[in-house]
């Protein structure tokens, strides 16, 4: 494996002088496989080295800990459906869901099955967790969150990282969707199931895009991208990097799991990853019974597919509530997946209260849904993807590695430096029905029963990569994708040079193009008989240059004026139906909301012909006069467009948050939600270039910083810059590292 300039390591290596001998990668003879060393760069990332592989899992499961304490138990708490017990009766709606969709026990099935076939990946997962529980105490110590919360440490289990994974990535691919879209189909008919499919922002998207040896200034590929997710405060993403005598890999990794799983960098072979926007989760509309058993035992049954009521697995668990009462919340199981939505919304019919709930409702309120996916049918996440990531020298180990990837499903790039390429889907999707993906299916009816998994698509790679969430590679896996406005742009930018340096990716980055702008604005000149100010307005919005950029005044305007035409078109009677409140769970709320899904549908709407009473001319119309009868603005965009980061316990004495260009439709996709807000919460929660030609010249940058303790050197130090697209220099050699004592 090329290291490059790493071969400076055996000058820190622990104990020793510049001229010690050392083993590989500069791992001390005679270490202990329970020692290891923490080293950090000047901005507090840390460089980890151990003498073997499970000493380096322990190593990064304790620094974890230690940099990021309160971050693993909320995640821990989250994924048990406890976060009730210390953040409140706000955290309620989520323990519901964790509980009812049972994503504590599928963790742990999948960790049974993991011990039984994989034992040496299981005692590389216990290896981190004895790490995060040897760091748990000193990190807390750290952190007055869990004082001022009454928080207090509790040991991990083995498979807690398998439910903080599960709990991650559950909603990435958007199931929720499809209760929106049986909600459509009742309002305006099934011919529109696919209305609002333009494929606004879910919870995760990423750029991503590859550049072979022949089109940089290197002749060596270079990888660069960003996950789009919400930003959190910890950030969702950790910059790290783990060496042994076998490996010595950096990336960034989800704080909780072990390993590197979406990006990283081997010094001989690098990978990194979109959401594949693939469809694999299931809902079925269940039709239950209940009764009594002699002595009073609850029995639940569902009518399963070959026409026989089937026995339902059921208990009731309960959440306690700091500043609450306690909730008591009623979890069933039936052969398709665990039940996730209730009839008419209620969490749960007492025992004796009514014999078929569930049935379709033929008044349109809350179906009985279960849900069905992957990894609680396979018992399987796929995490001995993660160690063999990390051991791969060539496309091809990666390659090999990924064909057992399950959860969750991704577009993936890779190359290594003696020129391969590779560009693929990984994950599981199940073969169903065709009306599995688009709406709940009845459980009842055989032809909606899984049928094996799906080939996984991949292509070569003939000039650059890119992949941004739009139809593609991924196509035959899939629904609804995002729009081609960023793929597109990423492929034109590309396309501009043959030249490319690792430096010149952050033009790419900070990019504000808005090309979903246009078919709003081609409206504009058929405008006849406007007010002097909407025809002033029109003519500034279409000499704009469709840039979102930091400091544009054009950009607020526009932005006005979008808001503007989205709530008209909320408004509009032929919405009426589903203008109202969101039935069901809460969590799934923000699915169902009609001004938002306007909002990111707004290009589609403005040319379907599925709505023909839309009378869209007079409504942008109107748009453009109320905008320009409320005046002018100087304000720059980043004034209004602000981030605003999502806090478990929101941090009172918190600085401004750092106003952004870009929007959702940029490459530096900082998503508003038109019609709503301009505030930014889902933005990209790391930027990275991994350059194959010489490791130390790769880039990345975090939206705060390596720290996840407030007020800390490196908690935010990222911050500014990363506001601005610029990325901070990958540290490759030891010497120029601080060894830490912790």
């Amino acid at each position: 494996m090329r290291i490059g300039e790493e071969s400076s390591v055996s000058s820190v290596s622990s104990g020793s002088d510049p001229e010690s001998n050392t083993g590989a990668q500069g791992v001390p003879h005679g270490q202990t496989p329970e020692s290891y060393d923490v080293f950090r760069d000047p901005w507090g990332i840390p460089h980890l080295r151990a003498s073997d592989e499970l000493g380096l899992a322990r190593a990064q499961g304790r620094v974890t800990a230690f940099d990021r304490a309160w971050q693993l138990e909320v995640e821990r708490h989250r994924a048990e459906g406890s976060s009730a017990s210390f953040l409140g009766p706000d955290s309620v709606v989520w323990d519901r869901f964790a509980r009812q969709s049972r994503l504590a026990d599928t963790a742990r099935l999948c960790y049974e099955a993991m011990e039984a076939d994989d034992p040496a990946t299981a005692a590389w997962v216990r290896a981190y967790v004895d790490g995060v529980n040897a760091g748990l105490a000193a990190g807390a110590a750290r952190d007055e969150r869990f004082a001022r919360t009454g928080l207090t440490p509790s040991p991990w289990e083995p498979w807690v990282p398998l439910a903080i994974w599960i709990a991650t990535h559950i909603l990435f691919a958007g199931f929720p969707t499809k209760l929106w879209r049986e909600r459509v189909a009742r309002a305006l008919g099934d011919e529109t199931l696919t209305l609002f499919a333009t494929d606004g922002p879910r919870i995760a998207g990423s750029n991503g895009w590859m550049v072979p040896g022949d089109r940089t200034t290197t002749g060596a590929a270079i990888i660069a991208g960003d996950p789009h997710r919400f930003i959190e405060d910890p950030g969702v993403y950790q910059q790290i990097r783990l060496s042994c005598p076998d490996y010595d890999v950096l990336g960034l990794a989800v704080p909780g799991v072990p390993g590197l799983a979406h990006f990283g960098h081997t010094g001989s072979a690098a990978w990194a990853i979109t959401n594949a926007m693939s469809d694999y989760q299931d809902l079925y509309v269940e039709q239950l019974r209940r009764g009594e058993r002699e002595g009073g035992a609850a029995v639940v049954e569902a009518l399963g597919p070959d026409g026989a009521w089937e026995p339902v697995a059921r208990h009731t668990e309960t959440i306690t509530v700091a500043g609450g009462d306690d909730v008591e919340v009623e979890v069933l199981e039936t052969s398709r997946g665990p039940v996730i939505v209730h009839a008419d919304g209620d969490p749960g019919p007492e025992p004796g209260a009514g014999a078929e709930a569930g049935a379709a409702p033929a008044d349109g309120s809350t179906q009985t849904l279960s849900l069905r996916y992957p990894p609680r049918v396979r018992r399987d996440l796929g995490f001995a993807v993660l160690p063999a990531l990390l051991r791969a020298r060539t496309v091809a180990d990666i390659d090999r590695a990924l064909d057992g990837w399950a959860e969750p499903v991704n577009v993936v790039h890779a190359a290594d430096t003696e020129g391969g390429l590779l560009h693929r889907v990984a994950g599981a999707v199940p073969l169903r029905h065709p009306a599995n993906r688009l709406r709940p299916v009845p459980a009842w009816d055989p032809e909606h029963a899984w049928q094996g998994w799906a080939p996984t698509p991949a292509e070569p790679v003939q000039g650059f990569a890119v992949m941004a969430n739009a139809r593609g590679i991924a196509s035959p896996l899939g629904v609804e994708f995002a729009p081609p406005h960023r793929a597109d742009r990423i492929r034109e930018l590309l396309s501009g040079s043959a030249d490319w340096s690792p430096k010149a990716m952050a033009d790419v980055h900070r990019d504000t193009y808005l090309a979903s702008a246009e078919p709003l604005l081609a409206l504009l000149p058929g405008f006849e008989e406007l007010t002097p100010a909407a025809r002033e307005l029109r003519t500034r919005l279409l000499a704009w240059d469709r840039r979102m950029e930091a400091e544009s005044t054009d950009a607020t305007v526009f932005a006005a004026f979008r808001t503007a035409t989205v709530r008209r078109f909320a408004a509009d009677p032929v919405f009426a139906d589903l203008a109202g409140a969101p039935a069901g769970p809460a969590v799934f709320h923000p699915w169902q909301y009609l001004l938002p899904k306007i909002g990111y549908a707004l290009e589609g709407l403005l040319t379907t012909s599925l709505v023909p009473e839309l009378d869209r001319a007079a409504h942008v119309r109107a748009a453009l006069e109320e905008t320009a009868a409320a005046g002018s603005t100087d304000a720059p965009w980043s004034q209004v467009h602000r981030l605003t980061p999502w806090q478990a316990v929101p941090d009172p004495d918190a600085p401004e948050w750092p106003g952004l260009g870009g929007d959702h439709d940029c490459v530096n996709a900082t998503s508003s939600v038109p019609g709503f807000t301009d505030l930014t919460a889902r933005a990209s929660a790391a930027r990275y270039v991994w350059d194959l030609a010489r490791r130390e010249d790769s880039l990345w940058v975090v939206p705060l910083g390596a720290d996840g303790v407030t007020g800390t050197a490196h908690h935010r130090d990222q911050l500014s810059l990363w506001a601005r697209c610029e990325l901070v220099p990958v540290v490759t050699d030891w010497a120029r590292l601080t060894k830490d004592s912790i």
